[in-house]
């Protein structure tokens, strides 16, 4: 008998990382992310046309399709926005956020926000949504109130733009070690910081254009709960993590993309 108590503590430390593991697949499963990944991957695969036709005269062809199939890999995006969650959530916050995403109205944000998303690639939608911003931002109107205190809450713009600082400064550094870029690495940190106040314009009228389309189905008093749980500890410590994860993901594939960008620029010149 007492041998199997001593045993208790040792199969308990055995049980609870399974458990977490368990437990974090659930968060995965709740915020989407899959699906998430796969909405990435078709914005990825967009933008690659618009790399080809820029850098490569439009000659990429089906080689540089796959190079960019295989780069915007939807699993390789899961797995580092989960990887970020796991250092980030553990115990009462994990659960606090699998609670909140599993509820009828997390479940619904995460079906809202997915279907903006997607909506908003289309040029014609993007265009309304940020004309929409620009007219309420003109006045006083309660619903853009409400947004400001979401994205101040989670320092939504400034975040978003550090992910594509980096995300641009990636896809220098890749063009130039595929030597398709004669810079050093203090010119590349100068020319993307000086993109900075570009990009914060740009992001705070597409993100707020955005989130006032996803979020409009929504009664005041919904938008208000989750902007309260973004401020609990658990809601403070699942932004840190997807802005961490999705922005380790872009940064991968920005120099990825850099990478391949030389390799096809190089090829042509043959």
């Amino acid at each position: 008998m007492r041998r199997a108590l001593l045993l208790w503590p040792l199969l308990l430390a055995l049980a609870l990382p399974a458990h977490a593991d368990a437990r974090l697949s659930v968060l995965v499963d709740v915020l989407r992310l899959e699906e998430v990944a796969a909405i990435l991957r078709e914005e990825g695969l967009a933008s690659a046309e618009d790399l080809d036709a820029d850098m490569l005269n439009g000659q990429g062809g089906g080689g540089w399709q796959m190079q960019v199939e295989a780069i915007y890999d939807p699993a390789r995006i899961v797995e580092s926005v989960r990887t970020a969650l796991d250092a980030e959530l553990e115990g009462e916050t994990l659960e606090e956020a699998v609670d909140f995403f599993a509820s009828d109205l997390g479940t619904r944000i995460v079906t809202l926000e997915n279907t903006a998303r997607e909506a908003i690639r289309a040029p014609d939608v993007e265009a309304a949504a940020r004309l929409r911003y620009a007219e309420l931002s003109e006045t006083l109107n309660p619903r853009l109130e409400m947004l400001r205190l979401l994205v101040a809450g989670g320092d939504m713009v400034e975040r978003n733009v550090a992910t594509a600082l980096n995300s641009n400064y990636q896809f220098m550094r890749g063009l130039a070690d595929g030597n398709a870029l004669d810079a050093t690495e203090d010119q590349m940190l100068a020319d993307t910081a000086a993109e900075a106040d570009a990009i914060r314009e740009d992001t705070e009228s597409w993100l707020y254009g955005y989130l006032l389309m996803a979020y409009s189905p929504l009664s005041d008093a919904q938008l208000q709960s989750y902007i309260d749980f973004g401020a609990t500890p658990a809601g403070q410590a699942l932004n840190r993590a997807l802005f961490a994860g999705f922005g380790a993901a872009y940064e991968d594939i920005s120099y990825a993309l850099g990478r391949t960008v030389a390799l096809n620029m190089t090829a042509e010149e043959l």
